[in-house]
């Protein structure tokens, strides 16, 4: 193989890991800003902008990106609808949030309808761009006030959760739930691996299982799903 015809093999495995970004949000100085930022960073480029859940909607059947980095509190259709109705219409496009509240009425409407991460405006930008290439490659991404909340909405029965173990999928084993445990506690996958001394791709297997039995779409699903049945302790 000659250097010019590996340089284009190349060239196109870069191409292919390009991660597809619209932007929503109804400010214009913030839309446009996030757009300029994403857009400089390696691997990323913003196809689109939108002003309303609505265009963002239009944007996903347009412009087919990976990710829509979307704010909750827009005119006409608000965030939370229009990460439904992508949820239902383009299940392969991955919503994370990033908006001022961190409620948890907020959190849990937002991560009920499909999305994929949450995170505050007062996350800075490798913490964005590091949500968005985890969302496209699947993953998902609570920013840790986020994490915080959910805790304390559990503690204070916010997030109805029940008798640990309680209402699971009858088919999980032990194992699979001893990971949606952790899961819920915030570890990667690497932390789960080393609090349970396997390897990292044992530990995809139990998730695969347990996102296939417990029908789970995504972390930020299991996550929610750990507070509601119990298995994560809260504290206060």
């Amino acid at each position: 193989m000659s250097d010019e015809q590996q340089g284009q093999g190349e060239g196109r495995r870069e191409q292919q890991a390009l991660v597809r970004v619209v932007v929503a949000d109804d400010q214009t100085a913030v839309r446009e800003a996030l757009a300029t930022v994403l857009d400089l960073q390696p691997g990323v480029e913003v196809v689109a902008t939108a002003k309303d859940g609505g265009e963002a909607v239009r944007a996903a059947e347009e412009h087919s990106p990976d990710v829509i980095l979307m704010d909750l509190n827009m005119p006409r259709v608000d965030g939370v609808e229009a990460t439904r109705l992508l949820s239902e219409r383009f299940p392969g496009v991955a919503v994370v949030v990033l908006t001022t509240f961190a409620d948890e009425e907020y959190i849990l409407a937002a991560l009920g309808a499909g999305a994929r991460g949450y995170l505050t405006k007062e996350s800075g930008r490798q913490d964005i761009t590091r949500a968005v290439r985890a969302a496209a490659a699947g993953q998902s991404v609570l920013d840790p006030a986020v994490r915080d909340r959910l805790v304390a909405a559990a503690a204070r029965g916010g997030v109805p959760a029940e008798r640990p173990g309680s209402g699971l999928a009858p088919d999980l084993t032990p194992r699979e739930i001893e990971v949606l445990t952790l899961i819920g506690e915030g570890l990667t996958n690497r932390g789960i691996a080393e609090r349970l001394v396997v390897s990292e791709a044992t530990v995809k297997t139990h998730i695969n299982n347990l996102f296939s039995k417990a029908r789970l779409r995504d972390r930020a699903h299991a996550v929610k799903y750990a507070f509601t049945h119990g298995l994560v302790k809260t504290h206060g």
